[in-house]
């Protein structure tokens, strides 16, 4: 059962432009920061999105549970399209998707208490009296291993260790009793040592509370551990998807490859040879023409920078974008 189902979704910023370039140039330029963006999660799974920064993953992400709105397109929480949402019925609706956000630290306001930030959610959705709001949020607590939540209810985010606040803010997305959350790199602002015990919580609260995940990520050693598949995103565009076996071990497009060649092997005699991709992701405002990777791509041939390929069915349950398939 398809859960999200994101169909063709376009979401472009406006370029601010100075006085002078407003005068000389009428024509009004975009950030592309997702351009016509089609994929789906099924319920219960965990589909991780990767790629370098800057290929629209976040923005992405913040569309999926309408934190903005999309340009274009439509995005389907279990068959609604919550895109044209508004008001009040996009308040309800958000009692059933949550967004964590990858720095704990400024995602907490500061002068909130511990347990008032874990609590907000339920006050901002009129749920409770505040007694019962206080004793959810201290359950919350327990449940994310802060213990005992008597000892964190009263505490600043200042008071906290990198760690804690990351599971802080798990607890304040998991409170509603949401079905789907898009954590965006829930671990890359807490130690090494830390990582394995947030994935481990995520993971824990996936099975208790029957969750959904979109993850987030950059660090695709982390992705494999987690998730079911993976999406991989470049300037906008989702240019692959596949099992997490199939991608991990025979990734077909060129980008993937690249990706997939810069994680780590413990034995350096064994370090995979596929070319990590070279130079800098170029602007959203004015992408290549063609397949956007062209520029690129070790294996660019002449039809490249010609024709923008189309995301297309290579067996086994994947898709990718290139002229190569």
């Amino acid at each position: 059962m398809k859960l999200v189902e994101v169909k063709n979704v376009k979401k472009y910023f406006p370029v601010q432009k100075g006085f002078i370039d407003q005068i000389l140039s009428r024509k009004q330029t975009y950030v592309r920061a997702v351009d016509d963006v089609s994929f789906y999660v099924k319920k219960g799974e965990v589909l991780g999105l990767a790629g370098e920064s800057g290929s629209g993953k976040t923005t992405m992400g913040r569309l999926c549970v309408r934190l903005i709105a999309p340009t274009e397109g439509q995005i389907l929480f279990d068959g609604k399209d919550i895109a044209p949402l508004k008001g009040e019925e996009l308040r309800l609706m958000k009692r059933r998707f949550q967004f964590t956000f990858q720095d704990p630290t400024s995602s907490l306001n500061p002068r909130l208490s511990i347990g008032e930030a874990v609590g907000d959610a339920l006050k901002l959705q009129g749920i409770g009296d505040k007694d019962e709001q206080a004793f959810r949020s201290r359950e919350v607590l327990e449940r994310v291993g802060l213990s005992p939540a008597e000892s964190f209810y009263d505490r600043l985010p200042h008071q906290l260790s990198g760690g804690q606040k990351q599971r802080v803010v798990f607890g304040r997305a998991i409170i509603l009793n949401p079905e789907f959350v898009v954590t965006d790199e829930p671990v890359a602002m807490v130690d090494v040592s830390i990582k394995a015990q947030i994935l481990e919580l995520m993971m824990d609260l996936k099975k208790e509370l029957d969750l959904t995940y979109l993850f987030i990520s950059h660090d695709l050693a982390t992705s494999r551990y987690v998730c079911d598949h993976i999406a991989i995103m470049y300037l906008g565009r989702i240019i692959e998807i596949a099992d997490r076996d199939q991608i991990y071990e025979d990734p077909l497009h060129p980008y993937s490859q690249g990706l997939m060649s810069a994680i780590p092997i413990p034995d350096p005699k064994a370090q995979k040879a596929a070319a990590i991709p070279q130079g800098e992701i170029p602007s959203p405002i004015d992408p290549p023409s063609g397949c956007r990777f062209h520029p690129r791509c070790p294996k660019a041939f002449d039809r490249c920078p010609k024709e923008d390929p189309e995301l297309k069915n290579a067996g086994n349950g994947r898709v990718v974008a290139c002229h190569l398939y």
